[in-house]
């Protein structure tokens, strides 16, 4: 961490073995991931594929206007529910024809159509028995999706009984019921990056209309949370979504291609630029899904940023750059890395707080 080139608008990390521990928590997940992760791609093809997207997107005036790439998604009208349990709590499980269909003329857009679990949206969603009451969304992070796991990082008991919030928590492409991989998440970000563009924008389309959901039965306020990943997701969303109560992008990735190269396996990385995939070109496809390069809707008073001064995995030059790019609202920054936020507790406050700014807590 004391090595790391220190970022500007960044509080420096203060050395402490309780610091140290939570860096080796982080670690240990690279890890781990590095073990089990390798860019499954033809750099070639690859390559070609980026050179046509941005020949395509730029004729399509994509690049100049990104919000023009995300179409708008029909309402969401009778999914189908069934009652289950996690966590000793009872939840409704959705799942709905999705729809989603990369544009016409796409590359990758057959391959994508061959991706049949991601052809269902699936979404958990949890009632406070008092009704009505505001909407919250929560979107999960990498290798998450599934209804143990996403209670448990949204900690959605406190969610329900404590803010007597209706929660609804999207599932994202390639994760949970959707993977096509024995692990969640496999695919999202493994070197194909038109598999990362139609990711990101089927996850827009469902949960723009899971949105549509929920504004169907309820008319008060929505708000939208989001972990890691999920606070790209969170971040983006609320560049689409009409009248959010507010947004919390927590420790949120912004940059996958400035990800991609400081994670990726570094051989793999040196090949794939030798035969022609490289980082500034794929960053400009990217655009037409990246909150930096859209504008969000949310009112400047309801944006809220928390993020880690020595997160590992999503290094604070990621939240921080939303930060600049949203005019540099409310950000938490906490002395820690990117799993053991909740072991600060001004990160713990901080969503409630936000929430409660926003009118969705009483």
């Amino acid at each position: 961490v004391l090595q790391e080139p220190h970022e500007e608008d960044v509080p420096e990390p203060e050395p402490s073995l309780r610091l140290a521990t939570q860096v080796a928590v982080d670690e240990a997940i690279l890890a781990s991931l590095s073990l089990r992760t390798t860019l499954s791609i033809e750099p070639e093809e690859v390559a070609r594929e980026v050179r046509t997207a941005r020949e395509l997107f730029d004729e399509r005036g994509w690049l100049a206007d990104p919000a023009a790439y995300n179409a708008e998604p029909p309402a969401l009208e009778n999914p189908r529910s069934d009652v289950d349990r996690a966590w000793g709590i009872e939840f409704e499980h959705l799942r709905w024809e999705s729809g989603y269909e990369p544009h016409a003329g796409e590359p990758g857009r057959d391959r994508w159509l061959g991706y049949a679990p991601n052809r269902t949206a699936h979404a958990w969603v949890l009632r406070h028995p008092s009704k009505p009451r505001p909407w919250l969304i929560c979107i999960h992070g990498y290798e998450m999706g599934f209804p143990q796991i996403d209670f448990a990082g949204f900690q959605v008991w406190k969610l329900i009984r404590d803010l007597q919030l209706n929660v609804a928590m999207a599932v994202l492409p390639f994760h949970g019921p959707r993977r096509i991989a024995r692990m969640s998440g496999i695919g999202f970000l493994a070197g194909n990056f038109l598999d990362t563009i139609h990711a990101e924008a089927n996850a827009m389309w469902d949960v723009r209309r899971l949105l549509s959901w929920i504004r169907s039965q309820h008319d008060g306020p929505v708000g939208v949370w989001g972990l890691s990943l999920g606070g790209y997701n969170a971040a983006l969303f609320s560049c689409l979504a009409d009248d959010l109560a507010c947004v919390i992008a927590g420790i949120p990735a912004t940059d996958f291609t400035r990800l991609t190269w400081r994670h990726g396996p570094t051989l793999q990385l040196r090949w794939a630029e030798r035969n022609g995939l490289h980082h500034d070109e794929i960053g400009e496809i990217l655009r037409v899904v990246s909150p930096l390069a859209l504008e969000t809707k949310v009112a400047h008073a309801h944006r809220h940023i928390f993020a880690g001064v020595s997160d590992r995995l999503v290094p604070p030059d990621q939240p921080r750059d939303l930060w600049r790019h949203w005019d540099r609202p409310h950000i938490e920054w906490y002395q820690g890395a990117h799993l053991t936020f909740r072991a600060h507790p001004a990160a713990r406050r901080f969503v409630p707080d936000a929430l409660r700014a926003a009118g969705l807590v009483d």
